[in-house]
Protein backbone atom coordinates (compact mmCIF):
# COMPACT_ATOMS: atom_id res chain seq x y z
CA UNK A 1 0.00 0.00 0.00
CA UNK A 2 1.90 3.30 -0.94
CA UNK A 3 1.72 6.41 1.47
CA UNK A 4 -1.46 8.24 0.04
CA UNK A 5 -3.18 4.96 -0.21
CA UNK A 6 -2.75 4.49 3.70
CA UNK A 7 -3.97 7.86 4.48
CA UNK A 8 -7.05 7.54 2.51
CA UNK A 9 -7.74 4.27 4.42
CA UNK A 10 -7.28 5.36 7.49
CA UNK A 11 -8.98 8.37 6.82
CA UNK A 12 -12.17 6.34 5.98
CA UNK A 13 -11.36 4.25 9.28
CA UNK A 14 -11.93 7.29 11.18
CA UNK A 15 -14.95 8.39 9.54
CA UNK A 16 -16.65 4.75 9.77
CA UNK A 17 -15.98 5.15 13.31
CA UNK A 18 -13.49 2.06 13.10
CA UNK A 19 -10.32 3.48 14.14
CA UNK A 20 -10.29 7.03 16.25
CA UNK A 21 -8.28 10.00 15.06
CA UNK A 22 -5.67 9.58 17.98
CA UNK A 23 -4.71 5.88 16.80
CA UNK A 24 -4.48 7.14 12.86
CA UNK A 25 -2.59 9.89 13.57
CA UNK A 26 -0.13 7.61 15.68
CA UNK A 27 -0.03 4.85 12.79
CA UNK A 28 1.00 8.31 10.14
CA UNK A 29 3.31 9.34 12.72
CA UNK A 30 2.07 12.69 13.04
CA UNK A 31 -0.07 15.15 15.52
CA UNK A 32 -3.99 14.45 15.39
CA UNK A 33 -4.08 18.29 14.42
CA UNK A 34 -1.67 17.49 11.14
CA UNK A 35 -4.49 13.89 10.69
CA UNK A 36 -7.34 16.71 11.29
CA UNK A 37 -5.66 18.80 8.05
CA UNK A 38 -5.38 15.77 5.62
CA UNK A 39 -8.32 14.91 6.45
CA UNK A 40 -10.13 18.24 5.83
CA UNK A 41 -8.06 18.37 2.26
CA UNK A 42 -8.93 14.61 1.46
CA UNK A 43 -12.62 15.40 1.83
CA UNK A 44 -12.30 18.78 -0.20
CA UNK A 45 -10.87 16.21 -2.87
CA UNK A 46 -13.83 13.80 -2.75
CA UNK A 47 -15.93 16.53 -3.01
CA UNK A 48 -14.24 18.06 -6.19
CA UNK A 49 -14.33 14.74 -7.55
CA UNK A 50 -17.93 13.77 -7.27
CA UNK A 51 -19.11 17.41 -8.47
CA UNK A 52 -21.32 16.74 -11.61
CA UNK A 53 -19.48 17.08 -14.74
CA UNK A 54 -20.56 18.73 -18.84
CA UNK A 55 -20.79 14.94 -20.86
CA UNK A 56 -18.42 13.91 -23.30
CA UNK A 57 -14.65 14.39 -23.49
CA UNK A 58 -13.29 17.94 -21.96
CA UNK A 59 -12.25 20.02 -25.03
CA UNK A 60 -7.90 20.30 -25.51
CA UNK A 61 -6.44 23.47 -24.54
CA UNK A 62 -6.28 25.81 -27.03
CA UNK A 63 -3.18 26.18 -28.84
CA UNK A 64 -2.74 29.76 -30.02
CA UNK A 65 -0.13 29.47 -32.04
CA UNK A 66 -1.22 26.12 -34.19
CA UNK A 67 -4.68 28.00 -34.54
CA UNK A 68 -2.80 30.73 -35.83
CA UNK A 69 -0.45 28.92 -38.42
CA UNK A 70 -4.16 27.28 -39.81
CA UNK A 71 -5.60 30.02 -39.94
CA UNK A 72 -2.65 31.66 -41.78
CA UNK A 73 -2.43 28.53 -44.33
CA UNK A 74 -5.60 28.77 -45.01
CA UNK A 75 -5.24 32.64 -45.90
CA UNK A 76 -2.65 31.65 -48.38
CA UNK A 77 -4.52 28.57 -49.57
CA UNK A 78 -7.08 31.04 -50.52
CA UNK A 79 -4.64 33.49 -51.97
CA UNK A 80 -3.38 30.56 -54.43
CA UNK A 81 -6.97 29.65 -55.67
CA UNK A 82 -7.08 33.07 -56.22
CA UNK A 83 -4.07 33.46 -58.22
CA UNK A 84 -4.53 30.34 -60.07
CA UNK A 85 -8.04 31.43 -61.00
CA UNK A 86 -6.46 34.93 -62.40
CA UNK A 87 -4.20 33.42 -64.51
CA UNK A 88 -6.72 31.27 -65.89
CA UNK A 89 -8.64 34.29 -66.67
CA UNK A 90 -5.93 35.84 -68.28
CA UNK A 91 -4.93 32.66 -70.49
CA UNK A 92 -8.77 32.43 -71.58
CA UNK A 93 -8.60 36.76 -72.72
CA UNK A 94 -5.42 35.89 -74.57
CA UNK A 95 -6.95 33.06 -76.49
CA UNK A 96 -10.33 35.29 -76.69
CA UNK A 97 -8.38 38.20 -78.35
CA UNK A 98 -5.98 36.26 -80.68
CA UNK A 99 -8.88 34.42 -81.75
CA UNK A 100 -10.81 37.65 -82.43
CA UNK A 101 -7.62 39.36 -83.75
CA UNK A 102 -7.67 36.39 -86.77
CA UNK A 103 -10.59 36.88 -87.78
CA UNK A 104 -10.64 40.55 -88.28
CA UNK A 105 -8.16 43.23 -88.07
CA UNK A 106 -10.56 45.95 -89.48
CA UNK A 107 -12.56 45.71 -85.74
CA UNK A 108 -9.43 47.05 -83.85
CA UNK A 109 -8.81 49.87 -86.54
CA UNK A 110 -11.89 51.43 -86.82
CA UNK A 111 -12.04 52.96 -83.38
Amino acid sequence: MTPSQLRASLILQVRSGQITAQQASEQLGISRQAFYKWEKRALKALLKAVEEQPPGRPRAPADLEKDQLKARVEELERRVRLYEHRDELRTLLKKMEESGSTGSSTKKNSK
